[in-house]
C-alpha cells in the first residue's frame, strides 16, 4: 500500500490543475456569482473536461473512456464544485447509458456526449420521490409505437441546460412499482424545465423537468425492465466519493485561507498563528480535509478493485461532507468578523459546502445504508 502520487497520477493532477486556472477559473470569474452560467459557456468547459477522459471514466477505453475511479478522483477534486457536481450528473449518466443501452443506442447518444458536444443528466428524484424509489410516480405508457412520459422531476442537476436526460420512471402498464428507464432527446421529445433557486452552487444548474405526455421513441427505451434501481446503485457507489471530494475541494480553500489569514492577522503582539488556540483549530481543519480524502479515495479505489463498495461509499460521502462543513465554519472562526464578510470569499465557501450533504443520498440515508453492510439486516423495505 502506497499513499504517495505515482508519476502519472502527478500528472494527470497537474494537468487538471493547468485547466482549471488557464480555462475554467477565469470564465467562472467573468461571469456574475450568483447566476446560472449560459449553456454555451458549459460547453466550453466540457470540450476542455472531454479532452482530459473526465466525461467518461467507466466506459471501456476502447468507447472512449478508461481511466482508473482512483486516478479520476486525484483528478475530479481539482475542479471548482459547480463544475465537478455538473460533471457527476453527466458522466454517471453517460455510465448509465453505456450500462443499459444496446449498441444502436451507445453509437447514437455516447459519441456527442463522451466529447462534450452535449450535455446530459439524470431525472430520478420527484417532489414525492427522493430516496425511496418506490415511492416514483412519473411513469410510461405505451402508445402507437411511441411511448409516453407523464411526470414531473425535480432537484435534477443540468436539468435546464440538458441536451439528453435519463428519465427513472413507472411502467404505468405494469403492476406494482416495476421501474423503466428511457433516454429522452429534447430535439426529438421536447419538455419544460425551470431552474432551482438555491442557497449555493448559483452558477449552476440544479432544476426541475415536466412531462405532459410526452412522446418518446419506443428505441429509446434501455436496460431490462426491472433494473434501473440495480444500476442506479452501482453508479451512486461512485458518484458519493465524488461528492465528498467536491467537499473536500472546499475545504482545502477554506484550510488555505485560514493559514495565510493566520500568518498575515496580528494581535497581541503577533501574528494570530502564533497563538496556541489558533494553531489548534488550524490542526483541527487539516484534520479534517485530510481524512475527507482520504475516505473518498478510499471508496473509489475500492470500485477499481471490484470490491463490493456500498457501505464504504455511503460513509465516504456522509463523512466528507459533514466534516468539510465543519471545517469551512471552523475556518470562517479563524477570521473573526471577516470570516462572515464578502470580502474573503469564506461565506460563499460555506454555501457552497452546504449544498453537498443533499445529492447522491442524505446523510441519514446513508448512515443507513452503512449500517445495512454492517450488520446484514435492512433498516427500510428491499
Amino acid at each position: 500500500m502506497d499513499f504517495s502520487l505515482t508519476k502519472q497520477q502527478e500528472a494527470l493532477r497537474g494537468r487538471t490543475i493547468a485547466l482549471v486556472e488557464r480555462q475554467i477559473a477565469p470564465l467562472l470569474d467573468s461571469h456574475a456569482p450568483d447566476r446560472p452560467l449560459p449553456k454555451p459557456v458549459m460547453l466550453e468547459i466540457y470540450a476542455g473536461l472531454a479532452e482530459l477522459g473526465l466525461t467518461a471514466p467507466r466506459v471501456p477505453t476502447e468507447h472512449g473512456g478508461g481511466l482508473k475511479m482512483l486516478d479520476y478522483g486525484i483528478m475530479f477534486e481539482q475542479l471548482p464544485p459547480v463544475i465537478s457536481m455538473s460533471l457527476i450528473a453527466h458522466e454517471c449518466t453517460i455510465a448509465r447509458l453505456f450500462a443499459e443501452g444496446d449498441a444502436e443506442q451507445r453509437a447514437r447518444f455516447l459519441p456527442a456526449l463522451i466529447a462534450g458536444e452535449k450535455l446530459c443528466c439524470t431525472a430520478t428524484t420527484e417532489p414525492g420521490a427522493g430516496s425511496d424509489l418506490r415511492a416514483i410516480t412519473t411513469s410510461v405508457t405505451a402508445e402507437e409505437g411511441h411511448l409516453r412520459l407523464h411526470g414531473h422531476k425535480t432537484w435534477i442537476t443540468n436539468a435546464t441546460i440538458c441536451d439528453v436526460m435519463t428519465v427513472t420512471c413507472r411502467d404505468g402498464e405494469a403492476d406494482g412499482h416495476r421501474l423503466r428507464r428511457l433516454v429522452v432527446d429534447r430535439e426529438e421529445s421536447p419538455f419544460e424545465t425551470r431552474p432551482c433557486s438555491t442557497l449555493g452552487l448559483q452558477q449552476g444548474h440544479l432544476g426541475e423537468a415536466l412531462f405532459d405526455d410526452c412522446p418518446v421513441p419506443a428505441a429509446n427505451a434501455i436496460g431490462t425492465d426491472g433494473d434501473a434501481a440495480r444500476i442506479l446503485t452501482l453508479t451512486w457507489n461512485g458518484n458519493r466519493p465524488l461528492a465528498g471530494l467536491a467537499a473536500t475541494h472546499i475545504a482545502q480553500k477554506a484550510l488555505d485561507l485560514a493559514v495565510r489569514y493566520a500568518g498575515e492577522r496580528v494581535q497581541f503582539g503577533k501574528p494570530i498563528g502564533g497563538h496556541q488556540l489558533v494553531q489548534a483549530v488550524l490542526a483541527d481543519i487539516e484534520t479534517l480535509v485530510v481524512t475527507s480524502r482520504l475516505a473518498c479515495l478510499q471508496a473509489l479505489d475500492a470500485l477499481d478493485r471490484e470490491g463490493r463498495s456500498n457501505g464504504l461509499s455511503a460513509l465516504a460521502k456522509r463523512y466528507a461532507t459533514t466534516a468539510c462543513e465543519k471545517a469551512v465554519s471552523l475556518a470562517m472562526h479563524v477570521h473573526g468578523a471577516l470570516g462572515i464578510s464578502r470580502e474573503r470569499g469564506l461565506e460563499k465557501l460555506y454555501r457552497d459546502v452546504r449544498m453537498l450533504p443533499i445529492p447522491e443520498a442524505a446523510d441519514n440515508i446513508l448512515t443507513l445504508i452503512q449500517g445495512r453492510e454492517l450488520t446484514g439486516i435492512a433498516a427500510f423495505g428491499s
